[in-house]
């Protein structure tokens, strides 16, 4: 009886430490699928980037490659004077090419959370140096119509954020805002995702918003106008010498 008890205690006392593991279990693989999401195995997208500032305003269009989290090339298509600038992210190294004057130059580490073209975008928000799963602890929480998914960096991470929020649509499982704090547990920028499109034959977000709340009238948003996923691309897309190409 005093053995069967044990057990019972035993068994009390390990089953909400189960079920945390469950719900983490949960929450990493929501947030691999909301990871994947624009990249799937490899992706072609062409997309319009409009920057805001309480002084101008610019668009840029660009088309842009993908093959896993690995890989990234960005290649500015207009207006003319920015056309054929690219950005290339092979595994963890970075590189942008500046026609104008004919120079590829390295992104250090320390330059990933730079701005990307003048925009709210950092570069890492663009080419994602590491996947945020291998980057960050994560939890999930359940509201009514939404999940919430709270990111805390891991002890390894390189990173200026403290914590970041990620709110799903219960519905179709797609993200709806994604907020970023920093140590201070203060909000410093948010991006909301609108618009849901089908996108060769995947529904998606075609809208992402970047508000800085520490920058009054500034916002940047990036539309996606068309995007194929799972598509075999050439080999030389990834290199630097297709980054140097002039077009």
């Amino acid at each position: 009886m005093l053995l069967a008890l044990r057990y019972f205690l035993l068994f009390i006392l390990l089953m909400p430490f189960s079920l945390c593991v469950q719900a983490d279990e949960d929450g990493v693989a929501l947030l691999k699928k909301i990871d994947e999401l624009f990249r799937s195995n490899t992706s072609i997208a062409t997309m319009k980037m409009t920057i805001t500032t309480p002084n101008w305003q610019r668009t840029l269009e660009m088309q842009s490659w993908t093959q896993g989290m690995e890989d990234t090339f960005i290649r500015v298509l207009s207006p003319r004077k920015d056309r054929g600038v690219a950005t290339l992210k092979k595994d963890k190294e970075m590189w942008n090419f500046f026609p104008k004057i004919n120079k590829v130059i390295k992104v250090p580490p320390s330059m990933m959370m730079g701005s990307w073209m003048g925009s709210d975008f950092t570069n890492d928000d663009l080419v994602r140096e590491v996947s945020l799963v291998e980057e960050y602890h994560v939890s999930k929480t359940e509201l009514d119509d939404t999940y919430q998914l709270i990111l805390l960096p891991k002890q390894s991470t390189v990173t200026v954020w403290g914590k970041i929020t990620i709110v799903v649509n219960k519905a179709d499982l797609l993200p709806l805002e994604q907020n970023y704090f920093n140590e201070k547990g203060e909000k410093i920028r948010a991006m909301t995702f609108s618009q849901v499109r089908d996108f060769s034959g995947k529904k998606m977000p075609a809208i992402m918003t970047m508000v800085p709340l520490n920058k009054s009238g500034h916002k940047t948003v990036i539309e996606y106008v068309d995007a194929k996923f799972d598509s075999k691309l050439k080999e030389n897309i990834f290199t630097l010498r297709n980054l140097q190409t002039r077009f």
